[in-house]
């Protein structure tokens, strides 16, 4: 697996909870040892980007967390070579 810099991790901790998701679930489908976890998940909590549900024991993507997500894809998108972004701008249409 490739190094993953820290924004990376976040979108994919904040992609995972966008419809809401239980702890051991992010770490799982974002691929992340616990301790890494709980130090990314405190990190989104206090900046607002993700929200902890205690009756349901989920996290959730914040409506910041997703504007987050939206800007980081639109850099990724804007990264790619000329011909890659034809087709990104293709698949979304």
């Amino acid at each position: 697996m490739r190094y993953r810099s820290r924004m990376d991790i976040a979108s994919a901790i904040l992609d995972v909870a966008k419809d809401g998701a239980l702890k051991t679930a992010i770490m799982y489908k974002a691929y992340m040892s616990f301790p890494q976890l709980n130090e990314y998940l405190e990190l989104l909590l206090s900046n607002g980007l993700l929200e902890y549900v205690p009756e349901q024991k989920m996290y959730h993507t914040t409506r910041k967390g997703k504007r987050f997500l939206d800007n980081y894809g639109e850099v990724g998108r804007a990264l790619l070579p000329k011909e890659n972004n034809k087709n990104a701008a293709m698949a979304e249409a």
